[in-house]
């Protein structure tokens, strides 16, 4: 089956168990059932394997599956994702933490990951490896992988550049669009972390 055509399967499947939420309450939106995220192990910018399952001990993660030569829509979200995590209180910070997986491992080694989220936050935790494992852990979540690069990798399909969150429980219920606000974003977690 071309890899076209399991990202427009993965994304229509995404769409309809997904619900927007009342305006006035979450921007993201929230899927039921939630998704169950792939506890496959990727590698760390320092070389160290991570799975999120196992080494995501915060109470939300935001998943973003990307590429640093991504012309806009990477930086506009990585950027709005640090803006958002500036309009949290220390409670909330501290409850939250933010996941880059690279779509593009040939050109985006450990350094050049670790490069790249540092100049939006270097809180931010970079996840790389092979290939077909990025894959498994982004179709978990229903993330479809887009257009081959020239290196191998792939673009994110530009009907899954969401932001993925995962609960402490390994689900994903919920998911943002390449549209949010930092605002948006700053204002769900709040909500989703049950915070007065």
């Amino acid at each position: 089956m071309p890899r076209w055509t399991v990202a427009l399967i993965a994304f229509l499947a995404l769409a309809a168990c997904s619900t927007e939420a009342p305006s006035g309450e979450l921007a993201g939106r929230t899927v039921d059932p939630p998704f169950t995220v792939s506890s496959q192990e990727l590698v760390d910018t320092s070389g160290s394997p991570f799975s999120l399952t196992a080494d995501t001990d915060k109470r939300l993660t935001l998943v973003f599956f990307g590429y640093t030569n991504c012309p806009e829509i990477c930086g506009t979200v990585l950027g709005n994702l640090a803006s958002a995590l500036t309009r949290l209180d220390e409670a909330d910070r501290a409850d939250v933490e933010v996941v880059f997986v690279t779509t593009d491992p040939d050109r985006d080694t450990q350094q050049v990951v670790r490069e790249y989220l540092d100049r939006y936050d270097p809180s931010f935790i970079g996840l790389t490896g092979e290939l077909a494992d990025i894959e498994a852990v982004a179709a978990s979540v229903a993330v479809g992988m887009g257009e081959k690069l020239p290196s191998g990798g792939y673009e994110v399909d530009a009907h899954t550049t969401q932001t993925t969150g995962i609960d402490i429980a390994d689900q994903a219920p919920i998911y943002w669009s390449q549209e949010t606000s930092s605002a948006e974003f700053a204002r769900d977690i709040h909500a989703l972390l049950g915070k007065d």
